[in-house]
């Protein structure tokens, strides 16, 4: 593909509440073996980018590690290549990233030195797969300055959180308006925008000298009048995951069998990091309903519509329901979890009871996991 890849990682979710403090949001677990951030490196992956770089800045030592090769997404090694951008001070002046844009201006030197006429922007912390091949020859039949990807979203669904668009009957925006107190339409942003490397260059620097750094306001918002921004309709899944709420949910569409056909057995395949881990282990007199298990664990007990993510061990008579058990998780013996997240690395002494009665109820319990 005649484009390089940059994926914005660098942002916080106060949203996610506890689940962030130790991680970067687009190093979430999804799905019980992926991070967040693998469904954007997969369809880079497919969509034949061989040079992408991940922008990243707030508690970032788990993405580190999980990026610590590009092999697992095969991404060209003498022609491109998986690189990872964080903030750098070298003088006086040096910043964290104040926005999206700015993150990107930080590192125009990675812009100016491709030879990639486009860049397919997109942030980590969203779930979906797409071939960028498409937007992109749409991009260049509809003559686009900027193309959009954009969701028409139920009428239910709380489009007032994210960006929204109103386009013409071409698909060219109208009016982009961001995190609207009261939303007018129902389709919104996605996240996902196709540009041409020259004009991005172009548009960063003037951005940097008046002071303003964000891609959405400063930019898109912006130019909307001025340049030819165009929306391009996505039809398939798509969610994202800022919030514990759509945490959970994303999570649990993973136990409806059409989304876990559609991102496990349809092509193309979504590729993540390794884990050196056995496989799931039932002992005898378990009942698993309706469940995912990671490598690594171990269950003794019931689990009835949950995931249980990488090496969590089950005690005996523990009922687990309507749940996600991070990595790393030791449950003791006749313990009851029902709509919770329990976090990594907890251990869950014997006997103990959590249940999410108003919502979803986020564990953190750090008992002692072996004693003499």
């Amino acid at each position: 593909m005649r484009a390089i890849g940059i994926i914005l990682a660098g942002g916080n979710s106060k949203r996610l509440k506890e689940l962030s403090k130790r991680r970067a949001v687009c190093a979430m677990p999804v799905a019980g073996s992926y991070r967040s951030i693998d469904f954007a490196l997969s369809n880079m992956e497919f969509s034949r980018i061989q040079k992408v770089a991940v922008l990243a800045q707030y508690n970032s030592r788990s993405l580190n590690e999980h990026l610590s090769s590009s092999k697992w997404w095969n991404f060209g090694r003498k022609q491109g290549g998986l690189f990872l951008f964080t903030p750098s001070f070298a003088d006086a002046d040096s910043n964290w990233y104040r926005g999206t844009a700015d993150a990107i201006a930080q590192n125009i030197h990675f812009l100016k030195t491709s030879h990639e006429p486009y860049v397919v922007i997109t942030s980590g912390d969203c779930v979906y797969k797409m071939d960028y091949n498409d937007i992109l020859t749409y991009h260049v039949d509809k003559r686009a300055d900027i193309t959009v990807v954009v969701k028409e979203m139920p009428q239910d669904f709380n489009v007032e959180r994210y960006g929204i668009v109103r386009m013409d009957e071409d698909n060219r925006i109208q009016d982009f308006v961001e995190k609207p107190v009261v939303a007018q339409y129902s389709t919104i942003s996605c996240g996902i925008y196709v540009i041409r490397r020259r004009l991005l260059i172009e548009l960063l620097e003037k951005s940097m000298e008046e002071n303003r750094y964000d891609f959405v306001q400063d930019v898109l918002i912006r130019y909307r009048g001025l340049k030819r921004i165009y929306g391009y309709r996505m039809e398939d899944y798509w969610s994202n995951i800022a919030s514990v709420e759509d945490y959970y949910r994303t999570n649990m569409d993973f136990l409806k069998a059409p989304i876990r056909d559609y991102f496990f057995r349809q092509y193309p395949e979504i590729h993540s990091r390794a884990a050196d881990l056995p496989p799931a282990k039932y002992n005898v007199g378990v009942n698993i309903k309706n469940s995912l298990l990671s490598s690594g664990c171990i269950v003794n007990g019931t689990v009835e519509n949950s995931i249980l993510f990488h090496q969590v061990y089950v005690g005996n008579n523990c009922v687990i329901r309507n749940s996600l058990i991070l990595n790393d998780v030791y449950i003791g013996d006749n313990t009851i979890i029902e709509n919770c997240i329990v976090e990594s690395g907890d251990t869950i002494q014997a006997n103990s009871c959590y249940r999410g009665e108003n919502g979803i109820k986020i564990v953190i319990e750090k008992g002692e996991r072996y004693t003499i």
